[in-house]
């Protein structure tokens, strides 16, 4: 593991995204903490957790973002969504807007929603988020 300042902040309605935060979190040697919590310092990398919400990011997400953006290296994306789509697009013109680098990509599996994918995300998304993770670092050496 390269030595990387790096922290996971997540927002979860249905704890979708709170179990691939843990995923993240568990490869990254830290912990993830609920977008409620402010970063204390700078970090090289965020690794943030924002499912999709009737076709968009929760507008805490954009409080959070706005409120840290000057201790946020580069933001690497990741969620699940019950349609498949990503926030990335959206989340990428926001933190632009902050000053913001975004990874261009981000890693998006299905998630439960109400009679859609059940058991989701599961043990090969948990694993798919954090091999996502692994690669955001090394592509950062």
């Amino acid at each position: 593991m390269i030595d990387t300042n790096k922290a996971v902040r997540y927002f979860s309605r249905s704890g979708n995204t709170k179990k691939l935060a843990d995923s993240v979190a568990s490869a990254m040697g830290t912990s993830a903490e609920s977008i409620d919590v402010f970063l204390d310092g700078p970090v090289d990398i965020l690794f943030l957790g924002s499912s999709v919400y009737a076709g968009g990011f929760d507008p805490t997400i954009k409080t959070f973002i706005e409120n840290n953006a000057d201790k946020i290296g580069i933001i690497a994306l990741f969620g699940s969504s019950a349609s498949g789509s990503s926030n990335l697009k959206k989340i990428s013109e926001l933190a632009r807007q902050n000053g913001i680098d975004v990874f261009p990509e981000a890693f998006t599996c299905p998630g439960h929603f109400l009679f859609l994918h059940k058991k989701r995300p599961n043990s090969s998304d948990l694993e798919g988020v954090a091999e996502f993770a692994r690669n955001v670092i090394n592509a950062k050496r």
